[in-house]
C-alpha cells in the first residue's frame, strides 16, 4: 500500500521554471504593492538605459512618462538614445528572466542577474494581461524594430505576439519600451518622483525628462558632458573564489597546467604567485587543471588562504566622487554646512567595493527628527528597507554624540542632517533579488563607518564652533544690554551731561568690540540650492490636508448612501 502512495506522489512531481516561481512570488522582485511596483519598473528600466548608454560611451537622454489609464492601471513609457537592442535578443532581453551579459560580468553596472525589466514585463502581463511593447533602432540608416512580447510561465520562453518593422523618424539609435500595469502613484518618500530625483542627482552626466500622470513635466539637464570612467572587466580574485566556483573554473579553462590555469583565469596571480600558492598547497604546478578532484580543490584552496596575493585592481569600479555627492546635495537642500569623503577601494570576498559619504547639515532640515539617511549602490537610489540595509547598521554603530548629534543606544541619531552613502561594486551584495538593501558583510560595515565617521569628525568641528559663536553671541547681548546703564550711572555719579553719557556709551561699544573681537556669523551662503528641484517628489502640507478632507466628505456620502 505505501509503495502504491509513494508511487501516486511521484506522478505529481513536476519541474517549475523561474517564470512560475516568480509569478507566485513577485514580492521577491519589489512587486509587492502597487505603488512599488510602478517605482519598481521605471527603476528597471532607467537602469538598463544607462548602462547601455555608458557601455557604448553615449551621454544619456532618457524620457520617461506615466500615462494613468484608470484609477489602478497606467502605462509606463520609457525611451532612450543608447545603442539600441540587435532584433534577435529583444524577445530574451525583455521576456526571458535570467537572461543577461552582466551576471559573469566582473565589472560595476547597475543590473546584475538578468532579472529586471523582464519581472516588470511579467508583472504586467499579470495585472492586465497585456504583452511589453519594445521599439528598437541600431543604426541611423535601418528601420525600426517593432515588437510586442508575452513571458510563457510554464517554460520561461518569450512568446513573439507581433513583430514589424516601422520608421522613427529623427531617431538614431535607441529603446523605447512600453508597459501597462496595475500600479498606485503617490508622492512621498519612496515615490516615482523621488527616485527620479536622487537617480538625477548621482548621475550627472544624464538628462532626464520626465512626464509625471499629472502631465507635469520636468527636466533634469545634465550638469557635466564628461561621462563617469569607464568600468574595466577584471577577472576573478583567488581570495574570492569558492570550492564549487574552483571545480566549475577547473573543468571551463582553456590552461594546460594547474600553473598556466591559476596565472591566465585569476586576476593578481603572477608566475611566481602560482608556484606558490602550488607549494602550500603540495600539487604539481605541472597537474591538468581538468583532473582537479574535490580533495585536489579543497588543497588548492587552503594554500591561496596561505599564500599572500594582493588585493585585485580598481579600475573596475566607476566611483561618483566627493565633488559630484556634495553638488548633488547643496542643489536640493539649504544647509548651513557640507562635507563629504571618498575611502580607497578595498576588498570584500575578493569583490572589489569602494564607499563614499557627504552630509548636509542645518539650515531649513528638522532638527527634531531622525536624520534623513540617502543611500545608493552603482549609482542607483535604495528607497524601501532601510532598516535592513547594512549602510543603516553602520549609521546606527556609529557613536553621533561625539559629533554633536542626539543619539540613543544603537538608534539612527536625531538632528537637522541628511547623509548621503554610496557603495560601487564589481558585485554589490544585495539582501534579495529586488535590490533594496545591502548584506551586512563586516569588511562593508567597516568602511561605511569609516567614511561617515570622518564627515562625522568634520561635522563636530563645525557643531562646536557653532556653539561656541552662539555662547559668544550672548554674552555680548548681556553686556550691551547693560552699557546704557553703566553709561547712565556714570552720568549720575561723575556728574556728566546727557552728551557725554552717549559719549561713555559709545565708547563702551567700541571697548566691547575691541576687546572680544568681531563676532563671526554662521549663515546659509548656497547658490547652487535650487527650491523647485527641492519640492519635486514632497507632499505639500496644503495638499495632504486637501485629500484629507476629500476623504472625509466620501466617506460621509457612502455612510449616507447606506443610511439611505
Amino acid at each position: 500500500m505505501a509503495q502504491v502512495h509513494a508511487e501516486e506522489l511521484a506522478k505529481k512531481q513536476r519541474e517549475i521554471s523561474i517564470a512560475e516561481f516568480f509569478e507566485k512570488n513577485r514580492h521577491l522582485l519589489g512587486f509587492d504593492n502597487p505603488r512599488k511596483a510602478l517605482l519598481t519598473t521605471i527603476k528597471e528600466a532607467v537602469d538598463n538605459s544607462l548602462d547601455a548608454c555608458e557601455e557604448a560611451r553615449i551621454l544619456p537622454e532618457i524620457q520617461i512618462e506615466i500615462i494613468q489609464l484608470s484609477e489602478s492601471k497606467f502605462r509606463v513609457v520609457v525611451e532612450d538614445n543608447g545603442p539600441g537592442v540587435v532584433k534577435a535578443q529583444v524577445p530574451k532581453i525583455f521576456a526571458k528572466l535570467l537572461y543577461g551579459s552582466k551576471f559573469h560580468k566582473m565589472a560595476q553596472s547597475r543590473g546584475q542577474q538578468g532579472i529586471g525589466i523582464s519581472a516588470a514585463a511579467l508583472y504586467g502581463q499579470l495585472t492586465t494581461g497585456k504583452g511589453i511593447s519594445i521599439l528598437t533602432k541600431i543604426g541611423e540608416n535601418t528601420p525600426a524594430t517593432s515588437v510586442v512580447l508575452k513571458i510563457n510561465t510554464s517554460n520561461n520562453k518569450p512568446e513573439i505576439v507581433e513583430d514589424k518593422e516601422e520608421d522613427w523618424p529623427g531617431k538614431k539609435t535607441g529603446v523605447r519600451i512600453e508597459l501597462d500595469l496595475e500600479g498606485s502613484y503617490i508622492k512621498g518618500k519612496q515615490s516615482v518622483d523621488e527616485y527620479i530625483k536622487q537617480t538625477a542627482v548621482v548621475n550627472p552626466h544624464c538628462t532626464i525628462i520626465y512626464t509625471n500622470p499629472d502631465a507635469n513635466q520636468f527636466v533634469f539637464a545634465r550638469v557635466t558632458d564628461d561621462l563617469p570612467v569607464e568600468a574595466k572587466e577584471i577577472k576573478p580574485h583567488p581570495y574570492g573564489v569558492e570550492l564549487g566556483m574552483l571545480l566549475k573554473m577547473a573543468t571551463w579553462t582553456t590552461a594546460k597546467t594547474l600553473q598556466q590555469f591559476l596565472t591566465s583565469d585569476f586576476t593578481r596571480v603572477s608566475a611566481r604567485v602560482a608556484k606558490q600558492i602550488c607549494e602550500e598547497a603540495a600539487l604539481l604546478p605541472k597537474m591538468r587543471p581538468k583532473r582537479i578532484t574535490r580533495e585536489h580543490a579543497e588543497k588548492l584552496m587552503e594554500g591561496i588562504k596561505k599564500t599572500k596575493i594582493i588585493a585585485p585592481p580598481t579600475d573596475c569600479l566607476s566611483p561618483i566622487g566627493e565633488e559630484l555627492l556634495e553638488k548633488g546635495l547643496r542643489k536640493e537642500i539649504n544647509a548651513e554646512f557640507y562635507c563629504s569623503n571618498s575611502r580607497k577601494a578595498t576588498v570584500y570576498r575578493g569583490n572589489p567595493f569602494m564607499i563614499e559619504a557627504a552630509l548636509a547639515y542645518g539650515g531649513e532640515q528638522d532638527g527634531d527628527k531622525s536624520i534623513r539617511i540617502m543611500r545608493f549602490a552603482n549609482r542607483v537610489p535604495l528607497l524601501y528597507q532601510q532598516s535592513a540595509c547594512g549602510i543603516t547598521n553602520a549609521v546606527q554603530k556609529t557613536i553621533w554624540r561625539q559629533y554633536g548629534l542626539q543619539q540613543s543606544r544603537n538608534s539612527i541619531p536625531v538632528g537637522p542632517l541628511t547623509l548621503v552613502v554610496h557603495m560601487s561594486s564589481v558585485w554589490v551584495p544585495f539582501t534579495s533579488e529586488s535590490k533594496e538593501a545591502l548584506a551586512h558583510y563586516t569588511e562593508i560595515l567597516k568602511e561605511v563607518k569609516l567614511a561617515i565617521s570622518e564627515c562625522g569628525r568634520k561635522l563636530g568641528m563645525f557643531i562646536r564652533k557653532k556653539k561656541r559663536i552662539q555662547a559668544e553671541g550672548q554674552k555680548r547681548s548681556y553686556i550691551e544690554k547693560y552699557i546704557p546703564h553703566v553709561a547712565e550711572a556714570l552720568v549720575e555719579l561723575i556728574g556728566l551731561t546727557k552728551i557725554d553719557g552717549k559719549k561713555i556709551e559709545d565708547d563702551l561699544g567700541v571697548i566691547l568690540e575691541h576687546t572680544r573681537g568681531e563676532l563671526e556669523e554662521i549663515k546659509i551662503d548656497n547658490p547652487e540650492y535650487d527650491a523647485e528641484f527641492a519640492k519635486i517628489g514632497k507632499v505639500e502640507k496644503n495638499s495632504v490636508e486637501k485629500s484629507e478632507v476629500e476623504k472625509s466628505e466620501k466617506s460621509k456620502k457612502v455612510k449616507q448612501m447606506t443610511l439611505g
